[in-house]
């Protein structure tokens, strides 16, 4: 990855992120008996949202969604702080600089040839 995209790859692994965690909370909250079962609808839309996003990613390929995965990991440990309300521990900020530094050890760490 070159870092003149990397911007637009992270911001686009941010949105696909919170489409799928938007895709998979709504349906949570109406199993939980927390909302009704309309909120079904939209996590439908939010889960064709999130497979539409996955097209836009640079490739298709393992490695990118391994980066992908890092960066979700990272939003949903933003989701839990700031919708359920739960503040990280240090472990999970380790954890998730952990794996921020493996997906940039993977992005980075191809140079084409």
């Amino acid at each position: 990855m070159e870092w003149t995209a990397f911007p637009r790859t992270f911001g686009l692994f941010v949105a696909t992120a919170i489409a799928e965690l938007v895709g998979c909370y709504l349906p949570l909250l109406w199993l939980t008996g927390k909302a009704p079962a309309w909120l079904l609808v939209p996590a439908a839309a939010s889960l064709a949202l999130f497979v539409w996003l996955l097209t836009l990613h640079p490739a298709a390929s393992g490695r990118v969604y391994a980066a992908y995965g890092a960066v979700y990991i990272a939003t949903a440990l933003g989701w839990l702080w700031i919708v359920d309300g739960v503040t990280p521990t240090w472990s999970d900020f380790a954890g998730v600089g952990l794996a921020l530094l493996g997906a940039a050890v993977i992005g980075f760490g191809q140079r084409a040839g």
